[in-house]
């Protein structure tokens, strides 16, 4: 089964961007150890980051047909983009929310996602682990749907 992750604005920087919030984990690590995990999960992963709102959802768009789920780190976005929720909800597909601190414990602005409500689930403040129990859900859940084997 197919997932596209995506990660959103200043994720490129994952390493060296305030490491006592976001840990020493580059985005090429982890992107590595997703693909590896997904694998051992029985699902084929494919990793974008962009920060550009429009890139984003042109990559949502763009793999509509291919995957069967979303787990995205929608970065700041998640507290303002009503055009990415719009594309989340369009393709009709699992998507699961992820975000290396936790966002309720943040500052007040943080603690808003419009992202929530078109997705399934929301895994938070464990730094790199946040993404890898997102896989083991996703994995779980299409299981569950009968969408994989």
């Amino acid at each position: 089964m197919n997932v596209l992750v995506l990660h959103g604005p200043n994720l490129n920087l994952l390493g060296e961007r305030e490491p006592e919030l976001y840990g020493r984990t580059t985005l090429a690590e982890l992107d590595r150890r997703l693909v590896e995990e997904g694998a051992r999960l029985g699902l084929t992963v494919r990793c974008f980051q962009s920060n550009h709102e429009g890139a984003l959802i042109d990559a949502i768009h763009e793999a509509r047909r291919w995957m069967q789920a979303i787990v995205i780190n929608a970065g700041a976005y998640t507290h303002t983009s009503y055009a990415l929720r719009d594309a989340i909800a369009a393709v009709r597909v699992p998507a699961i929310e992820v975000h290396l601190t936790d966002i309720e414990k943040r500052e007040p602005w943080r603690r808003n996602s419009v992202l929530a409500d078109v997705c399934q689930a929301r895994f938070m403040g464990k730094g790199v682990d946040s993404y890898l129990e997102a896989l083991v859900h996703v994995a779980k859940a299409l299981r569950q749907d009968g969408r994989a084997s």
